[in-house]
């Protein structure tokens, strides 16, 4: 089996994304399996096909940073863009693609993970798309059917700009932003930061091409786009750049914001008798991990909220087992909170851990 591969290096930000639509739609049953390597000339927002831009992305920011949102069609997050990710789109036929969706990321995911590995980064599958370094985030996968041709996509993560991914986020308070900061800066890695130094774009892209080989069993070959899927792709940048079709409202809409497969963070408020409880929790597979409670009730003494915040970490998200703590924890240290009970608190968090943002 022969398998094209085209490098288009360094193209706008539409083009990043279309790109690889087009040759899904321009595929046919005599096309050949195709791998596109692209990175971008400008940073942008990229919006998974079925998220609202409005609720997930700070369009104010991004119009004022001359920031490109652009919607794919392709699902998962809202993430921040820029030429420091060598994106990695394949467009296969069917019947070369493994039927069960584990199956096919694992598949696809296995060149990515070793060309980590040949540059001496430990990283690892980290089941149903991600891939991790000790605990740490270094590249998502998505995948789509588009025309004739099954899809998949990720990235080569030389660097990532963790700041710049918090700042184009819809969060409702800068407190929120900064605890997304935190926790990108916590549960992501990139090739630089695990190398200490930032790698060439062609000889990392040489090795990924060569654990593709591997890994496919099949003969590389360079090549260009057709003129058709140059056509199409032409389309598709002025769809893909219009209003009517960012702004198309997306169906689903996940819990929280995803750090990673396990991390999310939440918020939430909830209004009690003694004032206005304001909740920011991270939940790591299912369980806290850390949480930030503020507002405008009163707390005697004052340390007990810090107590509190410690001492739900590392329970589940059930508002029955953070009632029992958070007693537990009045009790100790002979809290006084009028018009705010353990139980609010408890409510508060278990609330905010279950909520969208």
């Amino acid at each position: 089996m022969r398998i094209r591969v085209v490098d288009l290096g360094l193209v706008s930000p539409v083009r990043s994304q279309t790109v690889y639509h087009a040759v899904g739609y321009a595929f046919r049953s005599d096309a050949p399996p195709t791998i596109l390597l692209v990175s971008t000339t400008d940073p942008y927002v990229s919006i998974g096909y079925h998220q609202d831009a409005e609720r997930e992305v700070d369009l104010e920011y991004c119009r004022q940073a001359g920031l490109p949102v652009i919607r794919r069609e392709v699902g998962g997050g809202a993430v921040y863009l820029d030429h420091n990710q060598v994106f990695t789109q394949w467009i296969f036929p069917r019947e070369l693609v493994p039927v069960r969706v584990e199956d096919r990321f694992a598949w696809y995911v296995r060149p990515l993970v070793e060309t980590y590995r040949q540059w001496g980064i430990e990283a690892t599958w980290r089941p149903i798309n991600d891939i991790h370094v000790r605990g740490r985030k270094i590249g998502g996968t998505g995948a789509a059917s588009i025309g004739d041709a099954e899809i998949l996509v990720g990235s080569l993560m030389l660097d990532f700009d963790t700041k710049q991914m918090a700042r184009v986020l819809k969060v409702a308070s800068e407190k929120m932003r900064d605890k997304v900061f935190q926790s990108l800066e916590e549960y992501m890695t990139t090739m630089r930061r695990e190398l200490g130094t930032m790698p060439d774009r062609d000889q990392v892209v040489h090795t990924y091409l060569e654990q593709c080989s591997a890994a496919l069993g099949a003969e590389l070959e360079f090549g260009e786009l057709t003129p058709e899927e140059e056509a199409v792709a032409a389309e598709l940048d002025a769809r893909f750049a219009s209003e009517e079709w960012l702004y198309q409202k997306g169906g689903l809409r996940e819990s929280g914001i995803k750090i990673h497969t396990d991390v999310r963070l939440h918020e939430a408020a909830l209004k009690v008798p003694g004032g206005l409880i304001r909740v920011i929790v991270r939940t790591h597979g299912g369980r806290i991990d850390d949480v930030s409670l503020s507002g405008d009730f009163t707390l005697l003494p004052a340390l007990g909220l810090a107590a509190i915040e410690q001492a739900v970490r590392g329970l589940s998200t059930r508002r029955e087992e953070l009632a029992v703590r958070i007693r537990e924890v009045y009790r100790a240290l002979g809290l006084q909170s009028p018009g705010v009970t353990a139980e609010d608190f408890a409510q508060a968090i278990a609330q905010a851990a279950h909520s969208a943002i």
